[in-house]
């Protein structure tokens, strides 16, 4: 019997819609699991890679430092790198504020939004320093493939991985090429 191959997921900055779509492959995951194991991912709660992983799967922007750490991370554990949803690919709706400075994000976010009371930027060592802007991850490390959509459909996130775990190409047919 062939090794099982060694999955990891994680998320940045995105909605977890992705993670959402792929816990909708339903029974199709059982099948997963007959030729795979997670290993960091929340569908089973571990928050390390525990050494390398065949195939690594992110969703959402790199916004942050703790962000940036966590991708190189990836990259340096993951064999075959991907990027799932549109958040991954193009920074998605957290780029949006890419369109102004962080300082006026921040600005309006905390000392003149609607409803702020006791105004302040936080300042605690413990939040993560923002990026002057969202990346793509394709901007902070090498990746091999992009599932797109917000969020892939299952039935795309499972043709991927599916082949991906299988040692096949996981070239997308245009039936699951769909941005909606």
């Amino acid at each position: 019997m062939a090794r099982k191959r060694k999955i990891a997921t994680c998320s940045l900055a995105g909605c977890f819609g992705c993670h959402m779509s792929l816990l909708d492959t339903d029974e199709r995951l059982l099948e997963l699991l007959e030729l795979a194991d997670f290993d960091r991912s929340p569908i089973n709660d571990i928050k390390e890679i525990r050494g390398m992983v065949d195939i690594g799967l992110i969703e959402g922007g790199v916004c942050n430092v703790e962000n940036v750490h966590l991708l190189h991370h990836f990259r340096d554990h993951c064999r075959v790198l991907v990027s799932m949803g549109e958040c991954a690919i193009t920074g998605g709706i957290p780029s949006m504020r890419n369109h102004h400075t962080l300082k006026a994000c921040l600005e309006e976010s905390y000392i003149r939004g609607v409803g702020v009371e006791n105004a302040h930027i936080p300042d605690d060592p413990e939040l993560p320093l923002l990026l002057n802007k969202v990346y793509p991850l394709h901007e902070v490390v090498q990746v091999d493939y992009h599932v797109p959509g917000c969020p892939p459909s299952a039935d795309t996130l499972w043709h991927v991985l599916s082949a991906l775990v299988t040692g096949r190409d996981p070239r997308l047919p245009t039936t699951l090429l769909r941005y909606d």
